[in-house]
């Protein structure tokens, strides 16, 4: 059950709450137990939703989600949105990680629904009318009590939005939208770090599987003081996001060292990204048996594998291959493997690597296959690959006259050349060149 919150010190708030009556059926009913300034007399109800109107501005209510006499799973505060962003719908969590300047209590957050915030943004996004933005935001403002997951879904971010039936319509069906979404999944953040409008976070809300809990930007760091001082108020905003991984944005080591003493991992983007889709117990594993993400860890096609075994990877066939085409030999790897160790950003495979079944042996073969682009013959045989190839002789080529200079570059290529009358072809100068790899 969803609760919605429509405050009438808000004009963009009744205006979407006006919509939201104007979308659906709803059944009313009068509660005269509570008075109607906080969230009696008329009462809206419909499978999935309740909604109540509130006298009192939205960010200045305790408990809203105490009114409500459905055991709710979710809240939503519908709101305005000020700043001098245009027309943006937007969505947050509510709290403050320093002074309560605009509502709430200091250091304290509402509990957040990360899961149910990216199934708003996306509902946003398909219904944002011509020139509204759609985006989120770092936590902020009260109310921090309610223990119910909650957020506030806003349109902004001036009169001209808050007036605009198509904005508030927008939002009014985004929140429809969201109906029988959990308010949490089992991949959830808390992030730190950056612009109030949180793009580092929003690009992992938007191309991850990851949901993002409650935000610090910079602005509310800098009033929350000292990371290590205030210990106890960054351990709240975990709890209160259902999470205990931080991603932070920015150099930040004395947050870093405050957030692992609390026993929360602090992670980057590229681990958040790298990890998508890959089971969590299996990203442990593997950072245990490889090496991590942050140190090069990448995973292949069989990650789902049942088990797997640690190899050392046939690093010279591999070093060879990568040097012939290195986006082939990548695949090869990535395609025949749990997971593997790569150097430079992920973009070389080298050490060891996790294999399933005869993924090791598919891997050899792929990688002789990338090889036969430059040799002639390729040959696996007793534990080692060995390859040949023709090439230029230097040394054949002076015996039969040739000058150092155009025509050794000719000959090189596979062109014939004159010398004093006759013709020099390429096999004449060319020798057989063995190589062997270790497998």
């Amino acid at each position: 059950m969803i609760g919605i919150v429509v405050s009438r010190a808000d004009s963009a708030s009744v205006h979407i709450g006006e919509h939201l009556l104007e979308l659906a059926d709803w059944d009313e009913r009068t509660d005269g137990d509570r008075p109607d300034a906080d969230g009696g007399g008329t009462v809206f109800a419909r499978d999935g939703f309740e909604l109540r109107e509130f006298d009192d501005l939205h960010i200045d209510l305790d408990d809203p989600a105490a009114a409500f006499d459905a055991d709710l799973d979710l809240l939503v505060v519908v709101s305005r949105h000020a700043g001098e962003t245009g027309p943006l719908l937007t969505a947050h969590f509510t709290g403050n990680f320093g002074p309560a300047d605009y509502g709430g209590d200091p250091g304290r957050f509402a509990r957040a629904c990360p899961n149910a915030q990216r199934a708003v943004i996306e509902a946003l996004r398909d219904r944002a009318p011509d020139g509204y933005e759609v985006g989120i935001e770092a936590t902020h403002h009260g109310p921090t009590e309610p223990t119910v997951p909650s957020m506030f879904v806003e349109l902004g971010s001036d009169e001209a939005q808050w007036g605009d039936p198509e904005g508030a319509r927008a939002v009014a069906a985004a929140v429809l939208d969201i109906e029988g979404v959990a308010p949490d999944a089992d991949r959830q953040l808390v992030g730190f770090g950056g612009g109030h409008y949180a793009p580092r976070f929003e690009r992992v809300l938007n191309e991850t599987d990851w949901r993002v809990g409650h935000i610090a930007a910079d602005w509310q760091l800098k009033a929350m003081g000292a990371p290590e001082d205030n210990r106890d108020v960054l351990r709240r905003a975990f709890e209160a996001s259902a999470a205990d991984l931080a991603l932070v944005d920015g150099d930040r080591d004395d947050l870093a060292a405050a957030l692992e003493a609390e026993g929360f991992r602090v992670v980057s983007e590229t681990w958040v990204r790298e990890t998508a889709g890959v089971p969590l117990d299996r990203v442990a594993a593997l950072e245990a048996d490889v090496t991590t993400v942050e140190e090069g860890l990448r995973f292949g096609a069989r990650v789902d594998a049942d088990d797997y075994e640690v190899v050392s990877l046939p690093d010279g066939l591999l070093g060879e291959a990568q040097g012939i085409d290195l986006d082939a030999a990548l695949s090869a790897v990535r395609e025949t493997t749990v997971a593997f160790h790569t150097t430079e950003g992920g973009t070389r495979a080298v050490g060891r690597a996790a294999v399933a079944g005869d993924g090791y042996d598919e891997l050899v073969s792929r990688l002789c296959d990338v090889l036969r682009e430059k040799y002639d013959s390729v040959v696996r045989d007793d534990g080692a690959v060995t390859a040949t190839t023709r090439a230029f002789d230097p040394a054949a080529a002076r015996e039969f006259g040739v000058p150092e200079g155009p025509a050794f570059g000719k000959l090189s290529a596979g062109q014939s050349v004159e010398v004093d009358g006759e013709t020099v072809a390429p096999e004449d100068v060319s020798k057989e060149r063995l190589v062997e790899f270790s497998v």
